[in-house]
Formats: structure tokens, sequence, C-alpha cells
């Protein structure tokens, strides 16, 4: 009898705690599953994707322009953590809210601006990866569309905050015409800009040319979590 009574109040203690967990669950779900590449697709140029460990891990290439490896689904309003590591020859980004055609196509850039965005070709918001000394780690720019709308120049703690040869952390939110980004917590863009409510998610390698010092240089992807709102 002692023993049932001892059984039931341990399966009772473990429900208890299942349900406690699932209560407290923060809603951040992975993009990566740790194992392969489900989910993701290769567009725009031809740079190494592949997996070690719980990493993604980008190569670069000789002689091809900026690829990109993209969710093969769009996400509109959400937060996404990352951690990253990067080479300090090389350059990255992630997109967010952006597109990739499958013909050329002409987009409209708003106050009467046009573009022909070719075939393949990844445009849209870019939270940077910069490891030079101009650091704007975290700012936005806009791939194949309009460049910068929000560097660091003039955030110098942000600027600081990114750590060459070593893991960093982003913290990117977008909601409604706001796009936010953090640098290992401490904040850097803040941008109002409405032109793309809606988009894929990417991690991109540069393309180097034919740069001997770039070829071959990497760039590390891990814990890849994404909170939609």
């Amino acid at each position: 009898m002692k023993q049932n009574i001892l059984r039931s109040l341990t399966l009772l203690a473990l429900l208890t705690c299942t349900s406690f967990a699932a209560a407290s669950d923060d809603g951040f779900k992975p993009l990566f599953n740790g194992k392969n590449l489900d989910n993701w697709v290769q567009h725009g140029g031809v740079a190494k994707y592949t997996i070690e460990g719980d990493e993604i891990v980008g190569t670069s290439v000789p002689k091809t322009s900026n690829s990109f490896l993209c969710t093969d689904r769009e996400y509109g309003d959400f937060i996404l953590l990352v951690e990253f590591k990067i080479d300090n020859k090389l350059n990255s980004g992630i997109q967010i809210r952006s597109k990739v055609f499958e013909k050329e196509t002409e987009i409209d850039l708003g106050n009467g601006k046009k573009r022909k965005v070719s075939a393949d070709r990844v445009h849209g918001y870019q939270v940077e990866i910069d490891p030079t000394k101009r650091a704007w780690s975290g700012g936005i720019y806009d791939e194949s569309r309009r460049g910068w709308l929000n560097d660091l120049k003039d955030n110098p703690k942000a600027q600081k905050a990114f750590k060459n040869d070593e893991w960093n952390k982003y913290r990117i939110e977008c909601k409604g015409d706001s796009i936010k980004t953090w640098v290992n917590g401490v904040p850097a863009a803040d941008l109002k800009d409405g032109l793309t409510a809606k988009g894929i998610i990417a991690l991109q390698v540069h393309g180097v040319g034919n740069d001997a010092t770039k070829i071959g240089k990497q760039v590390r992807w891990r814990n890849v979590m994404i909170k939609e709102l």
C-alpha cells in the first residue's frame, strides 16, 4: 500500500514538473535542427555550407557572388537569436525579411524608385557581421536594394560590443515597421522602415573574388532560435 502511494506521489511530481516546463516555455524554436540542412536552401553564390557538431559552417570559395543559406519559408514579426564566430578576414551577415525570385524582377523601392533584381539574388534587410576596424556589426544594410539604412558610426558602445575571433550573440527583433538589434546584449541598430514586412531568413557568406587571403575562410553559426510574434 505504501509503495503504491509513493509511486503515485512520484508520478504526480513528474507530471507537475512537466506541466510547469511547458507553461514556462519562452516560445523560441530552433531554425537549425543540429543534424542536417532540412528546411534550408542555398541561393546566390556557391560558397560551401556544412555541419560540424551543432554548428552550421560557411566557407568562402573563389570567384562567386554572395552566397545565402535561406529558410524555406518566410517570417514577419519575430525575435531571432543567433550565435556566430567569423574569421576576421571574412564578411558576412544575417538576412531578415528578405526575398529571392526565380526570374529577373523589377522591385519598387518607394519614392518613385525602382530596381531590377536578377534571378536567384537574395535581397533585403541584412544585419551586418563586420570584423573590420569599421566595426559595424549589428548595423542594418539593405542588400541589393538601398544600401546602408542604419550603420553604427554614432553608436560607439555597439561598435565595441563585437568580439573578434570569439563567439558573438545577436538578438534581432522585427515588429511592424520596427527592426532592432543587440550585439552581445548591447543595443545596436534601431530602424523604422516598412518596405518589406515579411521574408526569408538567410546566413550569408560574402563573395571574396580571387583574393587568396580570404579563400577558405569560415563563418560559423549555432543556437539559431526564433520566436514568432
